[in-house]
């Protein structure tokens, strides 16, 4: 969801990675097997432990994968894991509280599909956390639950060719959710408008030790460093080689430059189809997890009508960036919350998951 970064390798252009589906690239050893296996759908009648593998597909802030869950019965509680905090690119954890809204919503709709409908109950409290409660039903919402395992965070050039209506419509009413408003943006004059307010944030965010720090940390160059921590952005997942361990650092050092990201950007918009800006009405914890669950609806009807997406964050992340990116909406008096392009382009590799053991309290 919330990760959006794109490591550039010496020799290889922005626009060539984006170029390059997935299939082109050499395989991965064992990395694309265990992909595949963590996203297989549910079998019939599943436990309340195959719900939470289905949740911890949803998309969440570099990988981190900030959540716990905690299983009773017939009610499954998510809770923030603050061991899993980006600090320096979310300070007051906005990030963190959006990936539960979006793990809450792929349990749902896992459920509903296997005829357990679920009642969401948010509570932004002393101690914020979402619960949902199953009942029994008539399955429902299988076009989205089949899309949940497809979902990624596609960070690569698209085609630029345009959205219809009827698609822009689904995705506006897929996205529908109380207490959050959502934008979409088609025409070039404001794509470009929004393009300046993501090199804006970027250039603020690299001039930042501690936010190139914190992404380092997170991301993940060779199959084997992925594997092993089922977390992380794995450098394959953003249309680059992977790399060894040891070259890793290097060549993040020698290519990651100001201009060589916001050059990507630029790439990467103006390929786009359009871009979804999400707004909650209030700017609290239960404002945020609702963000969630409109996003990774959204997300799950592109990917089941074969549209990707992908966060361009930098104008909500950079707080004096984020109030000019609020009047340029028209909504000054709001928190803008996401930021999203959206097109066709083929699929990237799929990142891996921790074990629901690792995840259930």
């Amino acid at each position: 969801m919330l990760s959006r970064r794109t490591l550039i390798v010496s020799g290889l252009s922005a626009a060539a990675a984006g170029a390059v589906g997935y299939g082109l690239w050499p395989r991965l050893g064992g990395y694309e097997e265990e992909a595949a296996r963590e996203r297989r759908l549910l079998a019939s009648d599943p436990a309340l432990t195959g719900f939470v593998r289905m949740a911890t597909l949803a998309a969440n802030g570099h990988n981190t994968q900030p959540w716990k869950f905690r299983l009773d019965e017939d009610r499954v509680r998510i809770l923030p894991d603050f061991a899993c905090r980006t600090k320096a690119v979310d300070p007051d954890d906005h990030h963190l509280f959006v990936s539960l809204g979006c793990a809450a919503e792929n349990l749902a709709i896992a459920a509903a599909a296997h005829g357990r409908p679920g009642d969401v109950r948010i509570s932004g409290g002393p101690e914020p956390h979402v619960e949902i409660v199953l009942g029994q039903g008539l399955a429902s919402n299988e076009a989205l639950y089949a899309a949940i395992p497809e979902r990624q965070s596609t960070r690569s050039v698209y085609d630029s060719r345009p959205v219809s209506a009827e698609d822009l419509a689904l995705l506006k009413a897929a996205a529908e959710e109380d207490g959050v408003s959502v934008l979409l943006f088609t025409d070039p004059p404001d794509t470009d408008a929004i393009l300046e307010f993501v090199v804006a944030g970027n250039s603020a965010q690299m001039d930042d030790p501690a936010f190139v720090a914190e992404l380092l940390k997170w991301i993940r160059f060779s199959p084997a460093e992925a594997l092993a921590s089922k977390d992380g952005l794995f450098a394959a997942c953003s249309g680059n080689p992977a790399l060894p361990a040891w070259a890793g650092d290097l060549v993040f050092n020698a290519v990651f430059t100001k201009k060589a990201e916001n050059d990507k950007y630029r790439d990467h918009i103006r390929s786009s189809s359009g871009v979804a800006v999400f707004i909650g009405n209030k700017a609290d914890f239960d404002h945020w997890m609702r963000v969630g669950r409109s996003f990774q609806r959204f997300a799950l009807q592109a990917t089941a009508l074969g549209i990707r997406n992908a966060h361009i964050n930098q104008p909500v992340e950079v707080p004096a960036i984020r109030t000019e990116f609020a009047r340029w909406l028209g909504l000054p008096d709001t928190r803008p919350d996401l930021v999203v392009r959206f097109g066709r382009a083929p699929a990237l590799p799929m990142s891996l998951r921790r074990p629901v053991a690792d995840v259930v309290l």
